[in-house]
């Protein structure tokens, strides 16, 4: 092959659109949730009913200077929509100055069961139910802006030291430490809110 035929040759391959993407291209950033594992099976109409908000881990600089200040929480999951994997809707209940506030929200269901997108009016949330057993605890993993939160939620106000030793021991495998672990009071829980009081942000979406 003379040099005329070896530069026209290398001239045209380096001219190819898939020559110029594998060399060009960059792989996709890696989407830190997508390392945690989901609940096998998970089954909606099972994690459907009352929690309680037991602990957080998170970097949220405001949960770090106000921690003082965390109100019992908790929440009612109701299955909605008619797709296969089912979306939820996420009723929380907390008194903030004395007065009880209702947020109602929707989780939209993804093709993967057990994952979950929380459109809101803000940024995407992404959220897994990493593990629970459905009668005493759940594991549920959040990711907005690449930051993970990682909640425990008992079915009853106080879950057993195990469940909350399997909690700190997942969240340590997601980066975090002890420092930025919270948990939530035992007293001072709120059920209904007034009409005035009410946060309903599944009046600007549609479940399918």
């Amino acid at each position: 092959m003379g040099p005329a035929t070896f530069l026209f040759l290398s001239a045209l391959l380096l001219a190819s659109p898939s020559c110029a993407q594998r060399r060009w291209m960059r792989p996709p950033a890696e989407n830190p949730i997508d390392k945690i594992s989901i609940q096998a099976n998970f089954d909606p109409n099972q994690f459907a009913g009352k929690w309680f908000l037991v602990g957080v881990a998170s970097r949220c600089s405001y949960l770090s200077e106000n921690s003082h200040q965390l109100e019992a929480t908790n929440v009612v999951v109701s299955v909605a929509g008619t797709t296969p994997s089912k979306s939820l809707l996420i009723g929380t209940s907390r008194p903030m100055d004395g007065i009880c506030w209702n947020i109602k929200q929707f989780y939209h269901a993804t093709k993967t069961p057990g994952r979950y997108l929380l459109k809101g009016r803000g940024s995407p949330v992404d959220v897994v139910v990493g593990e629970t057993d459905y009668s005493s605890y759940a594991i549920v993993y959040y990711q907005k802006a690449r930051k993970i939160t990682a909640k425990l939620y008992g079915r009853n106000i106080r879950v057993s030291d195990a469940m909350v030793t399997k909690f700190e021991e997942r969240v340590v495998a997601v980066g975090f430490n002890e420092d930025l672990t919270y948990y939530f009071p035992t007293y001072g829980f709120c059920d209904v809110a007034d009409q005035f009081h009410i946060l309903d942000e599944t009046k600007y979406e549609r479940v399918p």
